[in-house]
């Protein structure tokens, strides 16, 4: 699985890397927050499936990647879907279809309740809007506290102790994003890994409170307009199908698939079954 060449786009003074590939309506492929993650470590093997059929932009996201590294001040989610939006007119896209996973569904919900001319259609994996509902079955409280804690949990535990290794990365993405580890590539763990021990990152994970104020979009979701598929592994270590469903409930044209024998990254665990359930999902939506 060879890497995309990528490009960096500054916008307003700030830097994304940015990688494409195909031709057709945009979509846009923004990865989830785990240590090490860029688009191409989370939408690698189903980059080139979706390029037969759209003009694929993969971006890594702020803080990740050879994207901006700055920290983050205010509201977080106003914040990077602003950028998003900035990038979007940069790059000449007046709207896009997203396929997100994790961190990047909640930046792609934010922009289309604050941008809705921007976005045709979502696809969500993974993502933490809003801060209520049902937990993971891996944790045993519910609220908000909970779940902004789960998450900062894992990315203490990997940067902390004698920092990042690449044992502990195998045991991340094993634990909490594959549902079958036995089937994680080793190329997979050393890329997130390599990636990791960026030194800014690493600065980032240690700061007290780099990413921004975090919001809850509960309000956010009952505004988007464009159609929106919560695509859902039915083993996610992070959030069980049951807190899938109430965002679907939320968003006014919220659709909800869980997929089996899956669990945080389904893109790269069923790769096949996840490029067809997305394009039969946008496909109904032009």
């Amino acid at each position: 699985m060879e890497q995309l060449s990528s490009r960096l786009v500054n916008v307003g003074g700030t830097t994304f890397s940015v990688s494409e590939l195909g031709t057709g309506t945009p979509l846009l492929l923004l990865h989830g927050g785990g240590p090490g993650c860029t688009a191409w470590t989370d939408f690698g093997p189903v980059a080139e499936m979706f390029a037969s059929q759209y003009r694929v932009v993969l971006v890594d996201l702020l803080q990740y990647g050879k994207s901006d590294m700055s920290e983050i001040h205010g509201p977080m989610w106003d914040h990077h879907s602003k950028k998003m939006v900035e990038l979007l007119d940069e790059l000449g896209i007046d709207r896009a279809d997203f396929v997100c996973n994790s961190w990047g569904g909640t930046i792609a919900l934010h922009l289309a309740a604050t941008y809705p001319e921007r976005a045709r259609a979502l696809v969500v994996t993974g993502s933490m809007p809003v801060f209520e509902g049902e937990p993971s079955i891996a944790l045993p409280e519910t609220g908000r506290d909970v779940r902004i804690r789960s998450f900062l949990t894992a990315r203490e535990r990997y940067y902390g102790g004698d920092g990042p290794t690449k044992e502990k990365m195998r045991e991340l993405i094993g634990t909490l994003e594959w549902y079958d580890a036995s089937r994680l590539p080793e190329e997979t763990v050393e890329l997130r890994w390599r990636n990791s021990l960026n030194p800014e990152e690493i600065s980032l994970a240690r700061s007290a409170n780099p990413r921004g104020e975090w919001q809850d979009l509960t309000e956010e979701l009952r505004m988007i307009q464009a159609p929106v598929l919560f695509l859902w592994g039915m083993q996610d270590a992070f959030l069980n199908p049951e807190y899938a469903l109430m965002l679907a409930r939320l968003v006014p044209s919220g659709n909800l698939h869980v997929m089996d024998h899956a669990s945080h990254h389904l893109q790269e665990e069923r790769p096949e079954d996840y490029v067809a359930v997305v394009h039969g999902f946008l496909s109904r939506q032009h």
